[in-house]
């Protein structure tokens, strides 16, 4: 289990924009289907499922890898850290 909790400054509405970019992402890099639920991001495809949960000024990651994928979790944790500093900024 992956989770990575990031600090935001933003407004709901830039939040929810900085997600769907690190959703972007992570759909493109490992196929996966994303879809809002409130607050919450879900994505997954076959051997990868995880959230991608809003709250006021913090956003969680929470990715849960199959077997097959356990080994890269260190290279898949690393990408979406930077990924999310990136899109949500330093708080």
């Amino acid at each position: 289990m992956i989770n990575i909790i990031q600090e935001h400054n933003l407004e709901p509405a830039a939040a929810r924009a900085a997600a769907e970019q690190v959703a972007e992402k992570l759909a493109r890099e490992f196929d996966l289907t994303c879809n809002w639920q409130g607050d919450v991001l879900r994505f997954e495809r076959s051997g990868v499922e995880g959230e991608l949960t809003l709250a006021p000024r913090q956003a969680q990651m929470q990715i849960k890898l199959g077997f097959l994928y356990g080994a890269f979790a260190p290279a898949i944790q690393s990408k979406v850290e930077e990924k999310m500093r990136k899109v949500f900024g330093a708080a």
